[in-house]
């Protein structure tokens, strides 16, 4: 389990420990992977001559509950991390979970694929949230079941739908959010069935699983995730036991939880081959984040902005909405939450135009998609941790090539002079690029005073 850390706030401490309850290894075999692998192994080794009782044993009823129920209470917390009592509130609570995912998460060095992979599920889940609340707001949401519990809300009151209507909102959150939550959540689970898992580590549990596979290996991967992922939801959480009194709450509990299950399986089902269905909510923050956390060996930090030509690129191949790969792009902007930025100051922070400074990517819905909002870390060569919030326009911008060019005329001694400045030792400045586009930010974040990105500051 996630240690106690001198180093970190409460904040980041939350979302370390909620990382280790989702997708971690535990000695109390209690994280939601734990559970599953239990489950699957018991699935997988039970007697071939044994059959299943239709009635579930006291045991069998007491772990699907305990699932079920450790199930729920994980999505609870990452909506209460992810959201707010506004939609601003909800932006900045997203972009602060997103950001610290990303900042924890290293970017070089044999444990990047590890930790990406345990990370993705719940950095997904975030992003499904925000990705819906665009949709619904843009008036591009066609699903049914969602819209059923927005039956008098307009786009303009959806902004505000907690103040403008307390019950449906909370009606919906419960009926439609957490679901989404849940979908996010599984969508993956079934590739630590031992079958998937054998297929992935070899049968001598040897080989790597991030490795490429072959098409034929791969295409039964997809096959065992998508059939155990959906046995796990349908047999292995299924429906909740009602607690409570009367038989009318009885029989709405179970309508409800019946509603909840059959649209987790809808998400599940139709992400795979969404075309303009609502699996696009859960395939296109899915195809973000296995680039932005990629466990391939092919990663490479300073290509995360590009994401969106994968995404784009995979609208025009068919495999997911254009409207929806346009929606995310509304919300996250180019650049992703957490990433480091390096720009030349203008304006009244300019002072010599022979420098460039850092910055952290830190909110989102950017005015402009390429010119992400951040947090300031650096001031005249020198790192700060009380940084002002900025937009880094396009002709700031390091990343970009034409602004780049700006600094190529710096001399080798002035730029071995800024890395000097901004690295914290020789070794590191020989594997930074004399004239960075982008800078990791991590080692900055792992000082507790830096992790204040997304406070409220003074303008």
């Amino acid at each position: 389990m996630a240690k106690e850390s001198p180093h970190q706030t409460h904040y980041t401490r939350q979302i370390h420990h909620l990382l280790a309850k989702v997708y971690g290894r535990s000695a109390l075999k209690d994280s939601l992977l734990d559970r599953a692998t239990d489950y699957f192994e018991q699935e997988e080794f039970r007697p071939s001559d044994e059959k299943k009782s239709t009635e579930e044993s006291p045991l069998e009823q007491m772990q699907r509950t305990e699932r079920h129920s450790s199930l729920l209470s994980l999505s609870l917390t990452i909506l209460e991390l992810a959201e707010g009592d506004s939609f601003a509130e909800n932006n900045r609570k997203s972009a602060q979970f997103l950001g610290t995912i990303q900042l924890l998460s290293p970017t070089e060095g044999k444990r990047v694929a590890s930790k990406n992979e345990q990370s993705k599920s719940i950095y997904k889940a975030v992003l499904c949230l925000r990705l819906l609340d665009c949709l619904i707001i843009d008036g591009q949401m066609i699903e049914p079941y969602i819209n059923k519990f927005l039956p008098n809300i307009s786009a303009e009151q959806y902004v505000d739908f907690v103040n403008n209507d307390k019950d449906g909102h909370q009606r919906f959150v419960e009926q439609v959010k957490v679901p989404l939550i849940m979908a996010a959540l599984l969508q993956d689970i079934g590739n630590y069935h031992p079958k998937a898992q054998a297929l992935m580590c070899g049968s001598d549990a040897k080989q790597d699983p991030f490795r490429t596979l072959e098409v034929k290996e791969r295409k039964e991967l997809l096959q065992i995730n998508y059939r155990e992922t959906l046995k796990y939801l349908n047999e292995g959480l299924g429906v909740p036991a009602f607690v409570g009194n009367t038989k009318a709450e009885r029989e709405q509990f179970l309508i409800d939880e019946q509603d909840k299950l059959s649209f987790i399986k809808l998400l599940l089902k139709t992400s795979v081959n969404p075309k303009n269905s609502v699996g696009n909510v859960l395939k296109v923050p899915q195809i973000y984040t296995s680039i932005i956390l990629s466990t391939k060996a092919s990663y490479n930090y300073k290509l995360l902005p590009q994401v969106f030509q994968v995404l784009n690129k995979n609208a025009e191949l068919g495999a997911c909405a254009q409207a929806v790969v346009d929606g995310l792009y509304k919300v996250t902007g180019m650049f992703p939450q957490g990433f480091g930025i390096v720009y030349m100051p203008s304006g009244e922070l300019a002072g010599a135009s022979d420098c460039y400074e850092y910055a952290i990517v830190n909110g989102l819905y950017p005015k402009a998609p390429n010119q992400p909002n951040c947090r300031m870390t650096t001031r005249k060569l020198t790192f700060i941790g009380y940084g002002q919030n900025s937009v880094i326009k396009n002709n700031c911008n390091l990343y970009f090539t034409q602004t780049a060019k700006k600094l190529a005329s710096l001399s080798k001694e002035r730029l071995n002079e800024i890395l000097e400045l901004l690295s914290s030792n020789s070794q590191e400045r020989k594997e930074l690029d004399l004239l960075p586009r982008c800078w990791q930010a991590n080692e900055f974040f792992s000082i507790k005073v830096h992790q204040n990105l997304w406070n409220k500051v003074e303008s």
